[in-house]
């Protein structure tokens, strides 16, 4: 998980924002997965929000330290007078000037560790944040392989889509041929054209769905306006052996939107610490050296001491102040509760679809090895002159169909495996 974080950081200092579509995918170019992740790891703007989000919180922890360390201001100021006499009479004094010009210095002495409480809050927080960084990223991630195995996909059902087309073509030729010699009457050369027709026009929706699952690969990476590229085609069935106790026991282990939660469920705790040390005093040391008079050159002097400030009443604000954070401390524990239940939900879930999706593969597999089969039968009785051209269109039908459905049961695998690596909170 840290590994995944450095990776993050590193990418998205070497390719700042500004980057160009062109500069990231050169035109032709054949990415695989791994590089599409890359690119949506440097590009994604949640990715950007997420990264600013932790230096946000780091800079909450210097705001945090900066008690420990003195606090020194320099005032200088410049008054006018014209006093007046005693019973409101005018004044026969003349007008004068004052001058000041003041260095001073605030130490925190002993403030009851409300500063160092404050400090591991902030890094509780900073912790959190590269967490949800983290889940941002395993979201992006899983997002890209949508998109990368849903485009593969797209290609495969129009790559069968074409080859559909050519196949109603060559049986359209060769009922005109039969037509023409007189073996076959015209409803066989009419039925071939209007399948073929419809081979096409679901050619053109095929090639449409391509269209459109590059347009959401594109935006998946971060790059609307990307040039033309291919990608590596590794849609294969590759097994994925995993029992269901494992998935849960490191689901609950490295889900970083789960490792987020317990951070933040442990931040409120020190919260709460935080609000009751406002019933305890501070100690704080003050000096100032400086400069004040009405003539130049200015008298000099200074000053030096200590504050003990105890709060004696305040209105009940600590209480309540307390009352606030072990509330909000119960609404994280009921969070953590919810997601914990979801988590379970996912990898059940994600489980679930894995076993099934490899049971379909193999079915798949059969089904197109049958209906090849029997379109060579069809065409082998047509071509005889004793089979029919429904029975050769519906042999092709068959074929298409068992073909697309082996395509669909290849992604839907391809989707449980990231699904479950997903809810595992690995890559």
């Amino acid at each position: 998980m840290k590994k995944m974080l450095c990776v993050v950081i590193v990418l998205f200092m070497i390719a700042p924002p500004a980057a160009g579509a062109e500069e990231l995918i050169k035109k032709g170019e054949t990415l695989d997965l791994q590089r599409c992740i890359a690119i949506a790891l440097k590009r994604q703007p949640n990715i950007l929000a997420a990264l600013n989000t932790v230096r946000v919180n780091e800079s909450r922890i210097g705001q945090a330290k900066a008690n420990y360390y003195p606090q020194i201001n320099w005032s200088t100021g410049y008054t006018k007078n014209n006093p007046a006499s005693a019973g409101g009479n005018r004044s026969t004094l003349s007008p004068y000037s004052d001058y000041q010009s003041y260095l001073n210095l605030n130490q925190n002495i002993y403030d009851f560790e409300k500063t160092s409480t404050q400090v591991r809050i902030q890094n509780l927080n900073r912790d959190a944040s590269k967490q949800d960084l983290e889940n941002v990223s395993s979201q992006i991630v899983f997002s890209v392989k949508q998109a990368y195995f849903a485009l593969l996909s797209s290609i495969k059902n129009r790559d069968v889509a074409d080859e559909t087309v050519r196949q109603f073509q060559q049986h359209l030729d060769q009922a005109k041929g039969f037509f023409e010699v007189g073996v076959k009457p015209k409803f066989d050369v009419t039925k071939a054209e209007v399948d073929l027709s419809n081979a096409r026009l679901n050619l053109l929706t095929m090639a449409n769905n391509a269209r459109i699952a590059r347009v959401n690969l594109n935006n998946s990476i971060g790059l609307p306006e990307a040039p033309d590229y291919s990608i590596e085609d590794n849609l294969a069935f590759q097994p994925y052996e995993i029992s269901f106790e494992d998935v849960l026991k490191k689901a609950f282990a490295n889900r970083p939107d789960l490792q987020s939660v317990l951070l933040k469920k442990e931040s409120l705790e020190k919260s709460i610490d935080l609000a009751k040390k406002g019933y305890y005093p501070a100690l704080t040391g003050n000096a100032n050296y400086g400069f004040e008079g009405q003539d130049f050159p200015l008298d000099k002097g200074w000053m030096v001491g200590a504050t003990l400030s105890f709060p004696i009443f305040s209105g009940l604000s600590t209480k309540y102040q307390v009352d606030e954070a072990r509330a909000n401390l119960d609404v994280q524990k009921a969070n953590e509760e919810a997601l914990r239940q979801s988590i379970h939900l996912d990898v059940q879930q994600a489980w679930l679809n894995l076993q099934v999706a490899k049971d379909k593969i193999s079915t798949a597999e059969l089904t197109v090895r049958q209906a090849g089969e029997n379109l060579d039968l069809a065409n082998g009785r047509y071509a005889a002159g004793v089979g029919s051209p429904i029975e050769v269109t519906d042999a092709l039908v068959a074929q298409s169909n068992a073909k697309t459905a082996h395509v669909a049961a290849l992604y839907d695998y391809k989707i449980a495996r990231a699904s479950i690596e997903k809810a595992m909170g690995v890559k």
